[in-house]
């Protein structure tokens, strides 16, 4: 390299040095005092993120590298994290360790990690981490795959190191090895990823690749920031989540930046959170979890004990956990076909509102109270699974069949729909439920009752298989087609189901549309949250003016419009029309928003007519 600075062409083609190349000299050598040459030989053609040399970096990270093409995975080499501070090796990735099983028949049941990491770097570990306890009953299992920590217990996730899309390859480390107040040196052997053109060479070195995370924690601890970009407090949904401690008493909120946020959600032990996506479609958490690459624990082949460690397929698990509010976010397991739930709940009082859920052969479990409104589930047979109770109020189910296999005790109430939709894929005949004997267990008190639904794709006979149907409740009330309104033809419907009747069931219907009733005298609320604020605007006099605001709220809430501070009488709906705009109309409007449990009020929007 000394060399080339002293000649312009090739070695043949020699050159005696001039200026140009003298300042070129002088800044290498400057450059090799400071131990930055690796830069410019490695990563000149590379985006990388967090940008090298930045600081203000959360803790929990991912690191990215994009190419000018798609680079491949390889299947050996290393990624080694050290501090700067004193060249500590705070973290490695083996490539040579495959992610997870990919068959049932190379699936080890899921491990309890004795001594965090051990497994995955060979005598590797790390001191920053302590062993700790099973989030369930998991009992130590040897693995050969790759393990992370989710949610601060030891029991292991399979996880992949890599996962590349177009020209970006986004490392994940493992979770919560990184501190505060820290300079961190990446170092990447080549064989980790290649390019088309053999151009990339790896990062070595010290300073090669170099970030500083930030100086502390979050100062407030009630209203956390998650944005993937990193402007936030937290680069990822877990790090917010583990930033809590276990038993909150007070009420926190995650707020979720519009991004796609690609892991594995699991936490135990957590109360009274609130996680909040920007933009409903636009806030998506994903990850290609299944059954047969985190399978269930050894020793734990149910999830139908309560207090157990849930399994481990879900994209998004919250476990032993209450008082959990998920509103207007996007949660999918992104596995082609496998046993594989969006979402997974084991608590009690929480509330999904808002929220998209798809799954792989099942896209919702849902164990202990839990409420659920406006949501949209799909892309499952036996989609939604669990021990409820669960209620359902004005949600669309999209599904090939059938839609639940329901497994509640007669302990509590099972899956009770009001209002909702089940939209089948064209040319599909599904079932609604299924309680099918499986592996000898029967479900006599399962529960699924409908309340005037709209249903599309559903075979005459409704209901089944069922095993047991001593103690069966499968009702429905006013189902109706979607295609036309009419009523459904229950012609031929499973003779273990039931159509109730308003003149000999009324009693029935009223208490099963009472979320508290099938809640076990839990009663769902939740303040409103405003999810879309009403926009300024300019018009022309005599145009259409109008203003609207979208809300997330338990029970329903009402609106009151303001313009200039004062009432306007009537405007009580989510929106505000004025057909015909006039001059005296301009102003400024805003709603007040409220329910049973809380206030809420829009930000201001101007309205100008010209």
């Amino acid at each position: 390299m000394l060399h080339y600075f002293f000649y312009k062409d090739s070695y043949t083609n020699v050159e005696p040095y001039n200026k140009r190349n003298l300042k070129k000299f002088i800044l290498y050598i400057v450059l090799l005092w400071l131990g930055m040459d690796s830069v410019f030989s490695q990563t000149s053609n590379i985006v990388l993120f967090p940008a090298d040399k930045s600081g203000n970096v959360n803790p929990d990270t991912h690191l990215e590298l994009t190419f000018s093409n798609t680079p491949k995975l390889g299947t050996t080499g290393q990624i080694r994290i050290y501090d700067i501070a004193d060249n500590h090796l705070v973290d490695l990735l083996d490539l040579s360790i495959p992610a997870g099983p990919t068959s049932a028949s190379t699936a080890p049941k899921a491990p309890y990690i004795q001594v965090p990491y051990e497994y995955i770097s060979g005598n590797f570990t790390n001191a920053n981490t302590k062993p700790g306890t099973p989030s369930g009953g998991a009992l130590p299992t040897p693995d050969t795959f790759q393990l992370t920590i989710i949610g601060r217990f030891t029991d292991g996730f399979h996880f992949y190191p890599i996962i590349i899309h177009d020209h970006t390859a986004t490392i994940y480390l493992h979770n919560n090895l990184l501190e505060y107040n820290k300079t961190y040196s990446v170092q990447i052997d080549p064989e980790v990823l290649t390019l088309s053109d053999n151009s990339f060479k790896g990062i070595s070195g010290k300073t090669g690749w170099i970030f500083s995370t930030k100086k502390s924690p979050p100062a407030n601890s009630e209203n956390l920031v998650v944005s993937a970009d990193g402007t936030g407090d937290f680069n990822t949904v877990q790090g917010a989540i583990d930033f809590i401690s276990d038993y909150n008493p007070n009420p926190v909120t995650i707020f979720i930046k519009n991004g796609i946020y690609e892991e594995i959600v699991y936490f135990r032990n957590k109360t009274n959170i609130t996680i909040l996506g920007e933009d409903r479609d636009k806030v998506i958490v994903r990850y290609a979890n299944k059954e047969v690459f985190n399978p269930h624990p050894s020793n734990i082949s149910t999830n139908e004990v309560e207090g157990t460690f849930p399994s481990r397929r879900a994209a998004f698990a919250a476990d032993h956990s209450s008082r959990i509010h998920l509103v207007n976010l996007t949660i999918m397991t992104t596995s082609d076909r496998a046993q594989a739930e969006g979402l997974l709940v084991n608590g009690s009082e929480n509330i999904i509102c808002n929220v998209t859920i798809h799954g792989s052969g099942d896209a919702l479990q849902s164990n202990g109270s839990a409420y659920y409104q406006n949501c949209r589930i799909g892309d499952g047979g036996d989609m939604i699974l669990g021990r409820g109770p669960a209620f359902f109020k004005d949600c669309l189910f999209s599904s090939y069949g059938p839609y639940m296999w329901v497994r509640n005790t007669s302990a509590n109430h099972g899956n009770v729909f009001v209002n909702c939709t089940f939209m089948t894929p064209e040319g599909i005949q599904a079932e609604i439920a299924r309680a099918p004997t499986n592996g000898g267990k029967n479900y006599p008190y399962c529960e699924a009752v409908l309340l005037n639904c709209r249903l599309s794709g559903i075979s005459l006979i409704g209901w089944g298989p069922i095993g047991d149907t001593s103690d069966v409740h499968y009702w429905e009330f006013n189902s109706t087609n979607i295609s036309d309104g009419k009523p459904t033809d229950i012609s031929l419907r499973h003779p273990a189901s039931r159509q109730l009747t308003m003149e000999k069931d009324s009693a029935i219907i009223v208490n099963y549309s009472n979320p508290s009733y099938v809640l076990g005298n839990w009663t769902p609320a939740m303040a409103p949250i405003i999810l879309l604020q009403p926009e300024s605007a300019i018009v022309k006099k005599g145009e259409k003016a109008k203003f609207k605001v979208e809300v997330a709220s338990v029970p329903e809430a009402s609106y009151q419009w303001y313009k200039n501070g004062q009432i306007i009488p009537g405007a009580t709906n989510a929106f505000l029309d004025i057909e015909s705009a006039k001059a005296n109309d301009s102003g400024i409007y805003n709603v007040s928003v409220k329910n049973s449990t809380g206030y809420i009020t829009s930000h201001e929007a101007k309205l100008s007519v010209e």
